[in-house]
């Protein structure tokens, strides 16, 4: 139970906390307000002055590999593979495709018009050129730059190592001659449309050029690795669903044209080269082949010249029936061991010896091998003649079998070779969609913009609002045991007779007192009800004497005396008004007076109080103005002089009120206030800090002087300053509504 009122006071300070805040961002609610609309305003001009970029897309589709036709190993399943999406995109972004894209289309030369800057492409693009005008004319004198229509196109440049990536200024000139100058404006070459210049190691021809004399262009020859790097990274390769096998390729540029060669070129190329990889297995069988078949040729040849030897010798010896099925036999088998030879010389070109097709090949050869030896030995059981004749026909049958299937996959490699379709395919053909570029996505901008710039005005709003240690809450200051005897509404009428004051030596009219000027403004009424608590506060005071001071410059004593001063003197009292700031002191231009004679003269005793009281347009009103500055005005007021003269004017009047300077700037107010009854001092809405009004009653306890209570000035209503009702919200306009 005894947690329960700290908890309510916590949850209060929280909801206080919260309220503050709030009340800043409506304090600040124009700063926000500010922010938000300039932001908003540069999102909208950067949506319409960027430079759109457009998308070029094409559509590939990659089918299945099978193990090629070419294979000397047929269409075993043990072979055949897929080729993954990844690795597909992989080839299509590699150097070899990309680089020679670069180098079809010389993308590494940049030849583009000189814009004028921030607004140039802007004008550029909405140009619309007609036979009569085809280029745009140059806007304010700038023909330097390019503003509709002007174009051109480089066929060739070649520049020395130190100029690569460096930027090339070619200013047209006239009858299609142009010149070419470097960055310090130094001119490299000179030459004429359609002809090839080489000059200092420069090469360049110019294709067509179309421009006012004077304008100019910015080539470029960039490096052509960090040109491939480039759009390896700007080219765009997506699979469209799992295991589709359709590639979506996209690339973006500021040319839609120029996009959508780019990847068209990128296609064909890429089409091309999976054709050569196709084709490549067979090309290489064939070579294979190729390289074998004169040996088989010449062992085909001995053999038939060995049998007809024999033959002849042996008298034309036949082959008897039995021996005709044992080599038939035979030849089968040294033609199947042939063909798995030669598999096994081209598994050696693809694989290791362990892997496993190769092992499986050499098991087939070894059973191959076994079979044929059986049959070898039965031939042992044949008369010597039959021997002979049977191993000479079977070289001769072997040798014609093996060269004459090696002689027809060798035509079959060739025709598969020259027939080869690539498992890749064109599906669409790179289209681009002028009218809708894919950046900068305006409305998307403007929204962001507007966002940020509302964010960054509620940050430097909460800012503002934290860095502001000025009190704005009367409270504070009764916390430190000071009571507000009135709060003084902020005047736009005192500002602006403040603002009509400065420069000015002496005021022209006694208007320039509010209390004369508008008595129904509630400053004014704020200060009848300070009257009213001084009446009763200075019942008990040792003097009449009055001491108005404030901790620091511009809290608005000045104000806050004068117009005190008149409004008491209108109840039919004699009030006498001294101004004491003897440096700053402008009492006296309020009130329509010459600052001379004064104060100072009175206490050096130049004049006498006659001659420095003066009388003023508000009736039982009387000034003693700060007379001229002196050297040592701290001096003057500490002078017995001073205290004696206070006296005899303390019985003259009925109430004086003196005005003086701020105790944390000089010492004078604490010089006066031990002579004063009373003392006040103001503070000013959202100027002086609590710690700033601290020090400044600690001084004035120090020097003895007893603040009686403070006059909060300047009060502004704002949403932020909660809590002090009946100082500042609490202030009605309570007047009769006649003229």
């Amino acid at each position: 139970m005894q947690n329960t009122p700290n908890t309510a006071s916590d949850r209060s300070s929280d909801e206080i906390d919260l309220l503050a805040l709030f009340g800043a961002l409506i304090d600040n609610k124009w700063i926000i307000a500010a922010f938000t609309g300039a932001f908003a305003i540069v999102g909208i001009a950067y949506a319409l002055l960027a430079t759109p970029i457009y998308v070029a897309g094409a559509v590939v589709q990659i089918e299945k590999k099978s193990s090629g036709l070419g294979s000397l190993m047929g269409d075993s399943e043990l072979f055949a593979s897929t080729s993954a999406a990844v690795t597909e995109i992989e080839l299509l972004k590699s150097r070899r495709v990309i680089g020679q894209a670069v180098s079809n289309l010389n993308l590494d030369v940049t030849a583009e018009p000189k814009l004028f800057p921030m607004v140039g492409s802007f004008f550029y693009r909405r140009w619309q050129p007609t036979a009569e005008q085809p280029v745009a004319p140059a806007w304010l004198g700038f023909g330097s730059f390019a503003w509709g229509g002007e174009s051109v196109s480089v066929f060739q440049l070649d520049v020395p190592e130190q100029y690569l990536g460096k930027e090339l200024i070619l200013r047209s000139e006239e009858s299609g001659r142009f010149s070419l100058y470097n960055e310090d404006d130094n001119k490299l070459l000179s030459g004429t449309v359609g002809e090839a210049i080489e000059q200092a190691g420069f090469k360049l021809q110019v294709a067509s050029l179309q421009a006012r004399p004077g304008t100019e262009f910015i080539l470029t020859k960039r490096n052509a690795l960090s040109v491939i790097l480039g759009y390896q990274r700007e080219l765009s390769a997506a699979e469209r669903g799992r295991d589709s096998g359709i590639l979506a390729l996209s690339i973006e540029h500021k040319n839609p044209e120029h996009a959508r060669r780019v990847l068209n070129e990128v296609s064909r190329l890429y089409v091309r080269q999976n054709v050569e990889r196709k084709s490549a297995e067979a090309q290489q069988s064939l070579e294979f082949l190729r390289t074998q078949l004169p040996e088989v040729r010449r062992e085909l040849e001995r053999a038939e010249t060995a049998l007809n030897t024999y033959q002849s010798a042996a008298g034309s010896v036949d082959i008897t029936i039995e021996t005709k099925a044992v080599l038939d036999q035979i030849v089968e088998l040294d033609t199947q061991i042939s063909e798995q030879q030669l598999r096994q010389a081209e598994l050696e070109r693809r694989f290791t010896r362990e892997h496993p097709s190769y092992q499986a090949l050499i098991t087939q050869l070894a059973q191959l091998q076994e079979s044929r030896n059986r049959l070898v030995s039965r031939v042992g059981d044949l008369p010597e003649t039959q021997q002979e004749l049977l191993r000479l026909a079977r070289d001769v049958e072997v040798s014609t079998e093996i060269y004459t299937q090696m002689l027809n996959k060798s035509q079959e490699l060739d025709v598969i070779r020259a027939g080869t379709v690539g498992n890749v395919r064109i599906i669409d053909e790179a289209a681009v969609d002028t009218s809708l570029p894919v950046k900068p996505k305006k409305a998307l901008i403007v929204v962001l913009a507007t966002l940020l710039g509302g964010m960054l005005g509620v940050a430097v709003a909460l800012l503002r609002h934290a860095l502001n240690r000025g009190i704005e809450n009367p409270d504070l200051i009764e916390q430190m045991g000071l009571p507000v005897y009135a709060s003084i509404p902020f005047s736009k009428d005192q500002l602006s007779i403040e603002r009509s004051l400065k420069g000015k030596s002496v005021a022209a009219k006694p208007t320039n007192l509010l209390a004369a000027y508008n008595p129904a403004d509630l400053a004014v009424e704020s200060l009848r009800s300070l009257r009213t608590s001084l009446h009763f506060a200075m019942m008990e005071a040792k003097n009449n004497i009055l001491m108005i001071s404030g901790p620091s410059p511009s809290v608005g004593k000045s104000f806050v005396s004068t117009n005190l001063a008149a409004i008491v003197a209108q109840t039919g009292k004699r009030v006498l008004l001294i101004d004491a700031d003897m440096r700053k002191g402008y009492v006296h231009k309020l009130m329509g007076r010459a600052a001379e004679p004064g104060l100072s003269g009175l206490l050096v005793s130049t004049f006498t109080l006659a001659d420095v009281i003066s009388k003023t347009e508000v009736p039982n009103l009387h000034l003693i103005s700060r007379g001229q500055i002196p050297p040592n005005p701290s001096e003057l007021l500490m002078h017995a002089n001073f205290e004696e003269q206070l006296s005899q004017l303390s019985s003259m009047y009925d109430m004086i009120i003196i005005d003086t300077p701020p105790i944390l700037a000089v010492t004078d107010a604490a010089l006066v206030g031990r002579l004063a009854g009373t003392s006040m001092l103001v503070t000013r809405f959202g100027r002086n800090p609590a710690k700033e009004i601290e020090v400044a009653l600690q001084r004035f306890r120090n020097n003895g002087v007893d603040i009686k209570g403070a006059i909060f000035n300047a009060v502004e209503k704002k949403a932020s300053a909660y809590g002090y009702g009946n100082y500042g919200y609490y202030q009605y306009e309570y007047k009769s509504e006649g003229k």
